[in-house]
């Protein structure tokens, strides 16, 4: 799909979203959401429905940025982004579960904004799941997981690899749901001709590395069709949980970015937040 953003006419966005249950799941509680301005992943947790409801909620709540609905010009998308995701975790918080399980949710993705009259990925996340950019052929991570196996990296307690296999690697400390707020993690990062958004549930980045995602981003030009391809690959490498994937690509005028970086405004395979953030939860 096509689209020159109204308001942002010097960046032309094509993209492709693609879902599966995976090879070991029942119920799909990953969603998404793909359109004009704005593109996210939510990946729900609570066991039985709670995760699906919980993940659709937040989706249906950060629809309006899609839509194209918000002001993204001058910073704007920034407080709009903070204020639906306020919106979000009341509504996730109030979702009825059975007892020990409530329901939260994951969130991560990108939001086409304009800084000062230069176009500018806002990126944001809570929990696990995963905002790449893809610049010049370099497949780079701009979310930083909220989860205790990214605290045990930071602390030099773990490896990158043990992170893979580690038994507490799908507990999330941050997520939209029951208790106190989270805080959400936001960046703001130039908009360059030729990038490469890669937004994704862990049920992708679960069974892949980054340099097998950075193989398919390479070989496969067309949005749609990269991101078939990614969840084909996940789910041939075991699609032990529900897979998510978003691809958006920029083409600017004058094929040119000058801009700098500014600083931020139940099982084994699912994810879980950690117990004294939402207690008992699943997805």
């Amino acid at each position: 799909m096509d689209q020159g953003p109204g308001g942002l006419d010097a960046v032309a966005l094509r993209w492709g979203a693609a879902t599966h249950t995976g090879a070991r799941r029942t119920l799909n509680e990953d969603r998404f959401l793909a359109g004009s301005l704005a593109f996210f992943v939510a990946d729900g947790m609570g066991g039985h429905e709670a995760g699906e409801v919980a993940s659709a909620t937040a989706i249906e709540v950060l629809a309006p940025l899609a839509a194209g609905l918000t002001d993204a010009r001058d910073g704007a998308a920034a407080a709009d982004v903070e204020r639906l995701l306020a919106a979000a975790h009341d509504q996730v918080s109030a979702i009825v579960t059975v007892p020990g399980r409530e329901a939260g949710t994951t969130v991560s993705g990108v939001v086409l904004a304009d800084q000062g009259g230069v176009p500018y990925w806002l990126v944001v996340n809570l929990g696990d799941s995963r905002t790449y950019l893809m610049a010049s052929g370099d497949l780079e991570q701009v979310s930083v997981d909220h989860s205790e196996v990214q605290e045990l990296l930071e602390a030099g307690m773990i490896t990158a690899l043990e992170t893979r296999t580690h038994p507490r690697r799908h507990v999330v400390t941050r997520a939209l749901g029951p208790g106190a707020p989270s805080r959400a993690d936001y960046w703001f990062v130039p908009v360059s001709d030729g990038d490469r958004v890669l937004v994704c549930s862990d049920g992708l980045t679960g069974e892949l590395d980054d340099d097998q995602i950075a193989r398919v981003l390479l070989e496969v030009p067309d949005a749609q069709a990269a991101a078939d391809r990614l969840v084909r690959e996940a789910l041939a490498a075991g699609g032990r949980d529900n897979i998510t994937v978003v691809i958006v690509d920029a083409a600017t005028q004058g094929g040119e970015q000058t801009a700098p970086r500014l600083p931020a405004a139940g099982t084994d395979e699912d994810t879980r937040p950690r117990d004294e953030a939402l207690a008992g939860g699943e997805r």
